[in-house]
């Protein structure tokens, strides 16, 4: 009783007393953080200092918040631990010791200098080991078979278990309308292709000059999305031109502001207390203005999302916001009846039955980090010579940037011995048509019909084009066969009356780092969170919304080879990153509709889901360290029309989300 008198004392109003379930929580967060009454009430104070003391209330859900608040700095505190200790036990691993009997200096720099140095006799090897490179050893007794090559292992933090012992090969993890008919291979191969293709993207608009960005450019192209979105929201909630105004502007009256979510700080990440919004300088002379959300206002945002919000900047500090305006939504892809006969009579076989289109799906790398035997991709083109689908889509990378024996350029051991070009005169092109064009051309020998879609990745060595939105690879030095076709990325195109879009830039991931949402009182946000970082991508009408991307040097470096020397001057190998060329990002916008299917590949686990009426799909990667990875099987059943609808002979809509199952199965 002394204790709830005392906390009542330290955190209720003069003259009044907190509720049960307050004073409960907060005993409860004592117990769990071994803090004291008066430690629970400073930290209370910073808490409410970050939050604002207008909309931080002593009452049940806040103390809540609080709670995890704490939680959150616990778990940010004990990364950093980890990781500082991690980094130290690396740096002192590879520090040579001289312990015999215990005499020897620290360093062993007197090793080998006097004969009385108890490691003189070592000396000599130890250095000859240190000095070996990795690159130059992988070189000396290995099978140059890419089947069966041994190459140096990774350090020990990408150690799994191995592709050829991994289990559960072929085993389906996730199903979406497993219901329907999984799709089967053909008793005899149709006489030409069942499918076409019709790219929905300007692709020679891609074909721009990189690293020639300028920065009043840039501006303009994302003044310019803020101004289309503010055109599409007055429109959609049927907005006079008065409505909308400069949130940064004090003023009592109430305005519809349009604007860009970002975060205070420059290169910071974004929290519930460092949302800004950044205006268009038609709308707020280009101003940003903190927000501050009135109780029950729920909130889902990330660096980059275009929002409009309803609101009030009283004080001039700060714009509260009452209400979040809906985005209005693309519509979605319809054909006309004719159209459907046309691609319905293309599925349809001898015996006049329409059998269903059979797509795999897959995201790169294609090989394990240890070697270049591509043997996840060997596997994969195994599966598709025996149920002979009718497109395979392959994501990049192919040759991956960050594949420790790519970036080092050791590609001798690679080719094969029956290769007819020099190990040290092979370019990345003979690497590419060696160790991918000639499985492709194998599968395309077995199944000529096949329809085979490659899309490039930012990641890719054989790329010319370096940012993205990007242009594809030329497809003739590469001795890929006619049934391939090289696309852009992102790209949009039809498959039959399907619109596919696809992306190889991880956007979800870059989504999950800097996702901050909050729930109204009135709605709970939906516990699927994939479904609803792939959701907010359909809502921004965007392959790649987030602005600006993680910097290349907050993402996870690259492994290296064990034994690998450091680059010359001390340089760190950072990853690749986003590459965004700001002045073309209009290239990455959808235009007219929805699409159909929605491919984003990215690390992030696996999954098929229906958002928004949209079938979206993340494969996983083929390939994971040292391990298997996943891939996806997807057949598609023809539509059959009404007589209603053939007869009204109106565009009818795909809803491929409803005649498609999914299956997300592990290579």
């Amino acid at each position: 009783m002394a204790d709830t008198d005392e906390i009542n004392e330290l955190f209720a109003p003069p003259g009044a007393s907190l509720p049960k379930d307050v004073v409960d929580e907060l005993h409860t967060i004592m117990r769990l953080y071994t803090l004291s009454r008066q430690e629970l009430f400073f930290k209370w104070e910073s808490y409410v200092i970050k939050m604002g003391m207008e909309n931080t209330k002593i009452e049940c859900k806040t103390v809540r918040d609080f709670k995890k608040d704490l939680q959150d700095v616990l778990e940010r505190e004990s990364r950093s631990k980890g990781l500082y200790q991690a980094q130290s036990s690396k740096k002192a691993a590879p520090t040579p010791r001289n312990t015999a009997g215990g005499r020897g200096d620290v360093f062993g720099m007197l090793d080998g200098m006097a004969s009385a140095t108890p490691g003189a006799k070592m000396s000599k090897r130890k250095a000859n080991d240190f000095a070996t490179p990795a690159a130059k050893a992988v070189k000396n007794g290995i099978n140059s078979s890419p089947s069966d090559f041994k190459t140096p292992a990774v350090t020990k933090e990408g150690q799994g278990v191995a592709f050829e012992d991994r289990q559960n090969a072929g085993q389906i993890i996730e199903s979406l309308n497993g219901d329907l008919p999984a799709a089967t291979a053909p008793e005899q191969l149709p006489s030409e292709a069942r499918v076409k293709l019709k790219a929905n993207t300007e692709l020679p608009k891609f074909a721009y000059k990189g690293m020639a960005m300028k920065q009043s450019e840039s501006s303009e192209v994302l003044d310019d999305r803020i101004d289309s979105f503010t055109d599409l929201i007055q429109a959609h909630h049927q907005l006079p031109d008065g409505a909308f105004g400069n949130p940064a502007a004090q003023s009592t009256a109430e305005i519809v502001a349009v604007g860009r979510i970002a975060c205070d700080i420059p290169n910071g990440r974004l929290n519930a207390a460092s949302i800004v919004l950044e205006t268009s300088r038609r709308l707020g002379a280009g101003m940003r203005v903190p927000l501050r959300f009135d109780n029950g206002v729920g909130y889902d945002f990330f660096p980059g999302k275009i929002a409009a919000l309803r609101g009030t900047n009283v004080s001039g500090e700060y714009f509260s916001v009452s209400e979040i305006l809906e985005m209005p939504p693309l519509p979605v892809s319809a054909s006309t009846p004719e159209e459907f006969e046309t691609h319905n009579a293309r599925l349809t076989n001898t015996d006049d039955e329409a059998r269903p289109i059979h797509m795999l799906l897959a995201s790169g790398p294609y090989t394990t980090e240890t070697d270049l035997s591509f043997a996840p991709l060997h596997t994969l083109l195994e599966r598709a010579t025996d149920e002979k689908p009718d497109v395979l889509i392959l994501t990049g990378p192919f040759l991956d940037l960050e594949h420790p024996l790519v970036a080092t350029g050791d590609f001798e051991s690679s080719l094969p011995s029956t290769a007819k070009i020099a190990p040290d005169r092979a370019t990345l092109n003979d690497v590419f048509r060696i160790l991918i064009s000639q499985p492709l051309q194998s599968l395309v020998q077995a199944v000529p019909t096949i329809t085979i879609i490659l899309v490039p990745s930012v990641r890719d060595a054989i790329s010319k084009h370096v940012s993205w939105p990007q242009d594809r690879f030329a497809k003739a030095p590469l001795g890929l066969p006619k049934q391939v076709q090289v696309v852009t990325n992102p790209i949009t195109l039809s498959i039959n009356e399907m619109v596919v879009g696809i992306s190889t830039q991880d956007v979800l991931s870059e989504l999950r780092r800097e996702n901050v949402h909050q729930a109204s009182k009135s709605t709970a946000f939906n516990d699927d969170f994939l479904a609803r970082l792939a959701g907010n991508v359909i809502e921004q009408r965007h392959f790649f919304p987030v602005f600006p991307p993680q910097a290349r040097e907050n993402l996870p470096k690259p492994r290296r080879l064990e034994g690998e020397e450091p680059p010359v001057g001390g340089e760190e190998r950072f990853a690749v990153g986003a590459c965004l060329d700001l002045g073309y990002m209009k290239l990455g916008e959808w235009l007219n509709v929805r699409p159909d299917v929605l491919v984003l590949p990215s690390v992030l686990n696996p999954f098929a889901k229906v958002v928004n009426s949209v079938l979206c799909i993340n494969p996983g990667t083929l390939s994971k360290k040292r391990g298997a990875g996943t891939f996806t099987s997807m057949s598609v059943t023809p539509k059959s029309l009404t007589e209603e609808e053939t007869e009204a002979g109106e565009a009818v809509a795909h809803c491929i989300f409803e005649r498609a199952r999914v299956d997300v199965v592990r290579i």
